[in-house]
């Protein structure tokens, strides 16, 4: 079945609206540190099956979303993801042929990477403590990869998106 590029553009904007709904939702206070980067997962997943259409544009946009929905500095989540996407989409020829348990542990350094930029260009505007603990999400990263993979290839794959 083939869609047109408008109802490509929808259902991976669809897809960007989950992650980021996800993102949103309040997880109790032991557990944030457990909290997956949902924007970043999805957004690694579409630079690495559609790079010619989902790109550091798009990843720039979707980082100041995620600024406003966690009430960081505006642009600090939006360089972070930038720079880690154009680093996925740099080499997405080469990730897309590893098998799933090497992207998740790629993808999980990468998310500590996030972490690590974020916190970065917050301490730049004002003075933050770096957590560690944090980066558990990375781990949890891990874990949900290759099912969030998989979801997403399924989508992709029903609705035939190129």
């Amino acid at each position: 079945m083939q869609h047109s590029s408008f109802h490509s553009f929808v259902i991976i904007w669809i897809s960007f609206f989950i992650s980021m709904c996800l993102e949103a939702i309040p997880w109790p206070g032991l557990f944030d540190m457990l909290r997956p980067s949902w924007i970043f997962l999805f957004l690694a997943y579409w630079v690495l099956a559609l790079p010619q259409r989902i790109n550091i544009c798009t990843a720039f946009i979707l980082g100041i979303f995620w600024d406003v929905i966690v009430g960081s500095g505006l642009g600090v989540h939006a360089l972070a993801l930038s720079i880690v996407i154009y680093i996925i989409a740099f080499y997405y020829q080469l990730l897309r042929n590893m098998a799933i348990w090497q992207q998740a542990t790629i993808f999980m350094l990468l998310s500590f990477l996030v972490k690590i930029l974020v916190f970065w260009a917050e301490n730049l505007f004002q003075n933050v403590a770096f957590n560690s603990q944090y980066l558990w999400g990375g781990v949890v990263n891990f874990i949900l990869w290759p099912w969030l993979y998989l979801l997403l290839r399924r989508v992709r794959r029903r609705f035939a998106l190129r």
